[in-house]
């Protein structure tokens, strides 16, 4: 979009103002410019602490767990500026954006039950690797009959790990969504999203549905921030964190076509802008590794456990009975770098789905309150 639509690269909310400065007269700043100031300011903070952490810590379980923070957070923030002026809500264009933007977010419930199937998928990766731990406890001694178990455990892994296809259809005909288990509770504000109470289908593209969300999504002009009194600004900061945040996700974790070639094109005018784009290129650039291009997740824990796989099958491949001393050793040494990958899974993946879990929530909530104030409008109309 050119530059000029931003009033030659004047802070969008700016434009705004100066419109009302103008018409009316006014020296101060109202409640809802800064409240939309604050907002994106929020928002910057945010995303440049996401991407002040170096290689290691990207894509980490605790990286992802702070990103779904972030959504959180800036999805309270955001509910929080449309219920303090559901006046504004209401009007034309604004409820427009609105509905678009709430027909969006139903878009990403199906990616949230997508990861739910990729990190129960995690979890009986590591549920293997425990066996191998089992195998080659280290407080006993190390025969032939060990290591055939752990070989055997070792190539179930590699196995589950390269069929991802069907691995990920046999969870989503087992898995229920997050939708499902409070149904009877709360019947009437989840009924509309019934069909999405079993988790994805076997046709269902990860790609596809960040295709679907991103769709349309453009950043508003001066004069269409004008018309909504400056609330088309967060909405389309809202939308844009919605497609980034699931777009990461899906890069981490492993989904049916995970094709990550979603295009990001946020004017510089915004100030989360750089952030965002930074970390969507570094992500990318994960992804182009050679190590990591046929990965089914970038999730770092994922390539740790490849690492350690490959290093025991190495080190199971090459062992000769009875074990010398030094052989024995470097065995107890994969098996404690094996034994800290298994308990960094142990310790994020619950923490991890209750997250995801509570973005699905937050969501379905969000949308029902919505659509309700817009509707109880028109019904007063």
């Amino acid at each position: 979009m050119p530059a000029t639509d931003y009033n030659l690269g004047r802070s969008i909310l700016g434009i705004r103002r100066d419109q009302v400065h103008t018409m009316e007269g006014s020296q101060g700043v109202s409640s809802l410019e800064l409240e939309l100031e604050t907002f994106q300011r929020q928002v910057t903070d945010r995303f440049h602490d996401l991407g002040s952490v170096g290689p290691e810590e990207l894509l980490s379980l605790s990286w992802i767990r702070k990103l779904l923070d972030c959504f959180l957070c800036c999805q309270d923030e955001f509910r929080a500026i449309l219920f303090n002026h559901k006046n504004l809500i209401t009007k034309s264009p604004v409820d427009r954006l609105i509905a678009e933007f709430f027909e969006r977010s139903v878009k990403a419930l199906d990616v949230c039950n997508a990861v739910r199937d990729g990190i129960e998928q995690i979890r009986q990766w590591q549920k293997i690797l425990d066996i191998v731990l089992c195998a080659l406890d280290t407080h006993r001694s190390l025969g032939e009959g060990q290591f055939r178990r752990a070989k055997k455990a070792l190539i179930d892994l590699a196995i589950a790990m390269l069929d991802e296809k069907d691995s990920n259809t046999t969870v989503a005909q087992r898995n229920r969504s997050f939708g499902r288990n409070n149904v009877g509770r709360d019947h009437r504000s989840l009924g509309h999203f019934r069909s999405l109470s079993w988790s994805v289908s076997r046709s269902w593209s990860a790609a596809r549905q960040l295709q679907a969300i991103g769709n349309n999504l453009t950043a508003p002009r001066g004069s269409e921030v004008v018309a909504t009194s400056g609330l088309a600004v967060p909405i389309y900061t809202m939308g844009s964190i919605l497609l980034f945040v699931m777009w990461a996700l899906v890069a981490a974790i492993p989904c049916q076509d995970r094709g990550l070639q979603t295009h990001f094109s946020i004017p510089r005018q915004f100030s989360w802008s750089q952030p965002i784009l930074s970390l969507h290129e570094r992500i990318g650039e994960e992804s182009r590794k050679r190590e990591r291009k046929n990965a089914c997740g970038l999730l770092k824990e994922i390539h740790q456990i490849e690492k350690c796989a490959r290093h025991m099958n190495e080190l199971a491949d090459s062992v000769q009975f009875p074990l010398t001393e030094d052989k024995e050793g470097e065995v107890r040494q994969r098996v404690e770098e094996l034994a800290l990958v298994c308990e960094a899974l142990k310790g994020g993946l619950d923490p991890l789905e209750r997250q995801v879990r509570e973005v699905f929530h937050r969501i379905v909530r969000s949308r029902t309150e919505g659509l309700d104030s817009l509707g109880r409008a028109n019904h007063h109309e």
